[in-house]
């Protein structure tokens, strides 16, 4: 989701997908700001489906590593979903590796169907419209593949977890499989290495960790760091700030409405 931070008050509602697209969509936020601020979008493992309401044209914006900034973004009002690799391919028929680390106009995937979904979500009532909407056009246009791809999926979803495997090894091995065949299954299914997409999963349960109001900044240590040194290592080398900053960057732009 995009992580907006704005000097005066804004809107964000959080929902997640309903079963049937949970492992396509990994949730959806509604959102509602009053003036274009500086945006800081910081790494996640999920491509970005991000729908404005003023005028934006719909955009993607792919899995990424480090944090990424934009001065006086133009999302000021609308709606923002996660895709998983296999939902990226599902709902919009492209690999999620054609948008590693980029951002495409939705259009170019969907045609004239990304503005009829903005126009429809825009003049929606409520927020409860929306996302009944949303949900119901993310299901008529689901597409799933032959499921060749189903291993490298149950990889992606083992790094997400809390008590994934340490190493690459430890996850091929746990799998079935060679470490090679999860790399170069990575590499054509999702665009990043696994080194790289398990990096990112500890990064975002690192801010996670920290979303809660009475959240610490010792929280973070449990995600998955050796130690306090690796925490700021890793915080600095992914969102170019330190874990202070970060965490009060999550603290203030972490407030939701469900």
């Amino acid at each position: 989701m995009p992580a907006l931070r704005q000097a005066e008050p804004y809107e964000m509602i959080v929902r997640r997908s309903p079963p049937h697209l949970r492992p396509y969509a990994l949730g959806a936020a509604g959102f509602r700001t009053r003036t274009a601020e500086d945006a800081r979008m910081l790494p996640l493992n999920a491509a970005t489906l991000i729908v404005d309401f003023t005028g934006m044209s719909p955009i993607v914006t792919g899995p990424r590593a480090t944090a990424t900034f934009a001065v006086h973004t133009p999302w000021r009002h609308g709606m923002a979903v996660g895709l998983t690799p296999a939902g990226m391919s599902a709902l919009t028929g492209a690999p999620v590796r054609e948008v590693a680390g980029a951002t495409v106009p939705l259009a170019d995937l969907l045609g004239v169907r990304a503005e009829e979904l903005a126009g429809r979500l825009g003049e929606s009532a409520s927020w409860d419209e929306r996302f009944a909407l949303l949900w119901e056009r993310l299901t008529a246009w689901l597409r799933p593949g032959p499921g060749r791809d189903h291993l490298i999926m149950r990889a992606w979803w083992r790094l997400q977890a809390p008590d994934c495997p340490r190493t690459i090894a430890g996850l091929a091995a746990e799998l079935g499989v060679s470490r090679r065949y999860v790399e170069l299954g990575f590499r054509r299914v999702v665009g990043l290495s696994p080194k790289t997409v398990a990096r990112i999963a500890r990064f975002q349960r690192t801010v996670d960790s920290w979303r809660r109001p009475s959240a610490t900044l010792d929280a973070a240590l449990s995600c998955g760091f050796a130690d306090q040194p690796h925490l700021s290592r890793e915080v600095r080398a992914m969102s170019r700030l330190t874990p202070a900053q970060l965490f009060a960057f999550v603290q203030d732009t972490g407030r939701l409405a469900e």
